[in-house]
């Protein structure tokens, strides 16, 4: 692949975006096969060291804020028409409830997903705590000469300690997945915009 094919697929991958992003994008990526041209290598080396388009895509879209792919989406292209601002009027109490439930649910999955990762943090802290007042007062409870009572707290301790362990393996994962997740979305949803333009 040469220079310009290696440029026009970039360009054609992230039309979605702003077009003074693009231009930037294309005109550092031109400078980057420039250099290592000039560094001795072919036109064609020079483009596959830098890596594939889609991969270029991806990586840019990925640092793009979500707000400023959407601003570009929704700015008009054009000047909308007499009847076209009285339809939009006309229909807002529709379209605006349907928006504002589809915020309302993702917002919503958010809080749930994110919820439910603290409450196991904080299920994992409570065991931990719990644990180490077991161990104190079963401690507190031999020195006194109560055996039994002293022997079934430190029994509770090591059980709490140990279910905090694994606890917080599943804490740790959960969190590690709720970031994946929520990682993975907002990169589907900027694709689903940028690929929309593309589609157009």
């Amino acid at each position: 692949m040469n220079k310009r094919e290696f440029l026009q697929s970039v360009e054609n991958g992230l039309s979605g975006l702003p077009r003074e992003d693009i231009e930037q994008r294309l005109s550092f990526y031109g400078e980057m096969i420039d250099d290592r041209i000039e560094d001795g290598f072919s036109e064609e080396e020079a483009v596959a060291g830098i890596g594939t388009p889609a991969e270029i895509v991806a990586q840019i879209i990925e640092e793009t804020p979500l707000p400023r792919i959407i601003r570009e989406r929704v700015r008009p292209k054009r000047k909308l028409g007499a009847l076209e601002i009285i339809l939009l009027v006309l229909g807002s109490p529709v379209w605006i409830a349907i928006a504002a439930s589809l915020f309302a649910v993702v917002v919503l999955l958010y809080a749930v997903l994110w919820a439910l990762t603290i409450v196991l943090w904080a299920v994992f802290i409570s065991l931990i705590a719990g644990g180490i007042g077991a161990l104190a007062l079963g401690i507190l409870a031999l020195c006194r000469g109560e055996i039994p009572q002293g022997l079934a707290l430190l029994g509770c301790a090591l059980v709490l300690c140990g279910l905090s362990i694994f606890l917080f393996f599943a804490a740790k994962g959960a969190t590690k997945g709720a970031a994946i997740l929520v990682k993975k979305l907002a990169r589907g949803i900027k694709s689903l915009f940028v690929g929309k333009e593309r589609s157009a």
